[in-house]
């Protein structure tokens, strides 16, 4: 809680939950941590009879999402949770980030191994699935990215029940990386997560009928580029 509020005291955006006080109790000797009430969370939303969100709700969604992200990471903190239910919703149609329990401070140009069991399963990226300790806003970005594919679609787009599975989910639809990254690659996990057989991208294929323009189409195809490339 110490590191979440170190976090919270740095970040003043729009899209961020600002922290407002804390209060202790006397009685339990608990500390209470207090935000700005918000009606709505994005998960909530999407999961509610009748609601399908226009293109146009979509597009703000994802504006303020990552004007929010961006703002953090210029700020030296990855979020390492972004998921539907911790962005948050007001009756205005404002969006903020909540949630810092899971964030972490960092710089860019400074190595520090950082634990890669963080992220919910279903918006994990694949370098975490594989162990790395190595990372940066890509994996926030990941998450976005599924998320942005969710909204359309109504639905999670790769709900795995355990890390195996999360991962062979993700190569079904991105692809698997080449032979050839499989055979240079150091993370922990390689040996053990490679596929038997190559699977194909089928990522367009399976959106083709998204109004994704070529920026956003991109968001959903970065992270899995950078894998494909082996960087």
């Amino acid at each position: 809680m110490a590191r979440e509020i170190l976090i919270l005291r740095r970040l003043d955006h729009p899209n961020v939950m600002k922290l407002e006080g804390l209060i202790t109790s006397r009685v339990s000797g608990s500390l209470y941590l207090i935000f700005e009430y918000m009606e709505h969370d994005l998960a909530g939303l999407a999961a509610t009879p009748g609601v399908k969100f226009s293109e146009a709700q979509i597009k703000c969604y994802m504006q303020q999402l990552l004007r929010g992200l961006e703002h953090c990471h210029s700020h030296g903190v990855l979020h390492r949770d972004i998921k539907g239910s911790n962005l948050l919703i007001d009756n205005n149609g404002n969006l903020k980030i909540a949630d810092f329990g899971l964030a972490t401070l960092y710089q860019p140009h400074q190595k520090q191994p950082l634990t890669s069991r963080v992220v919910t399963l279903w918006y994990r990226p694949p370098e975490l699935l594989l162990g790395s300790t190595d990372y940066g806003p890509s994996v926030d970005l990941w998450s976005s990215g599924c998320i942005l594919a969710e909204l359309f679609a109504g639905k999670p787009i790769m709900p795995g029940r355990t890390e195996v599975e999360q991962l062979h989910k993700i190569f079904k639809l991105c692809g698997s990386p080449s032979e050839a990254y499989w055979k240079k690659s150091k993370l922990p996990h390689a040996t053990i997560f490679k596929p038997q057989q190559p699977y194909k991208r089928v990522l367009e294929e399976t959106f083709k009928d998204f109004p994704l323009t070529p920026r956003a189409r991109s968001l959903m195809l970065s992270s899995e580029t950078r894998k494909q490339e082996g960087e």
